[in-house]
């Protein structure tokens, strides 16, 4: 059978030519994007200016030796999986290898077959470790249990722009207010792009200290600071291939934001307290709630890095401007995220409550609102009086009380109004005195009183 196709980039290290030019001419064929090196130090120089997946290293090599070079490879670039090869069948070797991290130890001659199994598992394991590392970041976790919803002409034009824009490798800035989904759009290009099997790295610029983001993005090198204990790798590193995503990028400081324009220009990076210049292609995605042209003016943010991040520029609409989303949206937060633990559904009054309130803190207010109304209902029927909405809102929403048949402001006596108000109160909450009198804002012995004085009975 066949080998399936690979674009893993793999470095061949040997000190015999006719050797490196045996294994490039195995694997370039089956996809792989082969580099070699002569020697140790040969090496080490391509691992510092390129990142690779997989080395198959040398044991034996004059000068620098395969072990230092391990060594090197395991100290400076943690993900990085190191197949030793060797003519010897040395055990002591073999357990040495192992013990400075190498993936496995391969003993000449061997099958063709047998390479590319160990290839193939050591490029898993890789892929392992980098999931693990990222831990798949909060946006992954948001697309596993959030989907984009809207059909208004608003949002559908900015959907159709991101589909269009989602193929490319151009960095995109995403501008809207706080919840508005910012970071479900950037999850959408990134699924959509043919980065999509690559690392989806996310940073959020606004929760890391001014002092440290440039250690968090580009990584640092053991003891360039007080508490660097260890070589640390970026994000840049880790999402090498993928996807970067910089949400609120406008709270990057004006110290940091140089370094930053270079390595969108070039790629390139230094990490924390090195010297060695490194590379990294990732496609580069960020949000901002800021409106960047106004922060420029300002002084605050550099136009030439803006310039380099809008390359397109996606607006998310605020909740307000794609009320008619509000109905769909609504229904499909209670599905998703209230149904599992109780079954409710939503007045019309409630319906209109929501469509009323102009929503500041966007979808994500709207989700907070209905998980709590969901909560605090009486029974399965979310109605105004459960939405955490302003009171202005929730009475305009609500119905007038069954019986009152349009006899406010007429001639009626405030006597029958009252009558009716509170039957209907008490109809509402099926004639839980407890909860009717909190919603009238009287006492309970008040109600009692109430109910006595206008003969109000419970119908079945």
């Amino acid at each position: 059978m066949a080998k399936a196709k690979t674009t893993a980039s793999v470095l061949i290290v040997d000190d015999e030519a006719a050797f490196r030019d045996m294994l490039s001419a195995l694997l370039i064929p089956q996809g792989y994007i082969v580099t070699t090196a002569a020697d140790g130090g040969e090496a080490i120089n391509a691992v510092q200016s390129t990142p690779f997946d997989c080395v198959l290293l040398d044991v034996k090599m004059p000068r620098i030796d395969g072990l230092e070079v391990l060594a090197f490879i395991k100290a400076h670039y943690i993900d990085t999986q190191v197949v030793m090869l060797t003519g010897v069948d040395d055990v002591k070797i073999a357990v040495e290898c192992m013990k400075l991290g190498a993936f496995h130890y391969l003993t000449k001659p061997y099958s063709a077959g047998e390479l590319f199994a160990i290839i193939d598992r050591a490029l898993e394991r890789r892929h392992l470790l980098i999931e693990n590392k990222v831990m798949k970041s909060e946006l992954a976790r948001m697309a596993s249990s959030s989907q984009i919803i809207g059909q208004s002409s608003s949002f559908v034009q900015t959907l159709e722009l991101a589909s269009r824009v989602a193929p490319t490798d151009s960095t995109v800035l995403i501008e809207g207010a706080s919840g508005t989904g910012k970071e479900l759009f950037a999850n959408f290009l990134y699924r959509n792009s043919p980065r999509s099997e690559k690392p989806f790295v996310a940073l959020n610029c606004a929760s890391i200290a001014e002092t440290l983001i440039e250690s968090e993005l580009f990584g640092h090198e053991k003891g360039s600071f007080t508490d660097a204990y260890q070589m640390r790798q970026g994000l840049v590193e880790i999402a090498n291939g993928g996807t970067l995503f910089l949400d609120e990028v406008g709270e990057i400081s004006p110290v940091f934001q140089p370094k930053l324009l270079r390595f969108i220009q070039t790629g390139e990076f230094r990490r924390v307290g090195g010297n060695k210049t490194l590379k990294s292609d990732v496609r580069v995605i960020s949000a901002t709630n800021r409106h960047l042209e106004d922060e420029v003016k300002a002084g605050r943010f550099r136009e030439d890095l803006l310039y380099r991040l809008n390359v397109i520029t996606m607006r998310i609409p605020p909740l307000r401007e794609r009320r008619d989303d509000i109905p769909v949206l609504a229904q499909n937060i209670i599905e998703r995220k209230v149904k599992a633990r109780r079954a409710v559904k939503l007045s019309e009054e409630a319906l209109k409550a929501l469509c009323e309130y102009d929503w500041p803190g966007n979808v994500r207010e709207l989700e907070n609102v209905l998980e709590r109304a969901a909560i605090l209902s009486a029974d399965e029927m979310i109605r105004p009086k459960d939405l955490a909405l302003p009171q202005h809102v929730v009475t305009v929403a609500a119905p007038l009380p069954d019986g009152s048949n349009g006899k406010l402001g007429t001639t009626v006596s405030l006597r029958e109004i009252e009558r009716d108000h509170i039957d209907g109160v008490l109809r509402q909450t099926k004639w839980n005195k407890l909860v009717a009198a909190k919603i009238l804002g009287i006492s309970l012995k008040t109600l009692y009183t109430k109910i006595q004085q206008y003969n109000l009975t419970q119908t079945k």
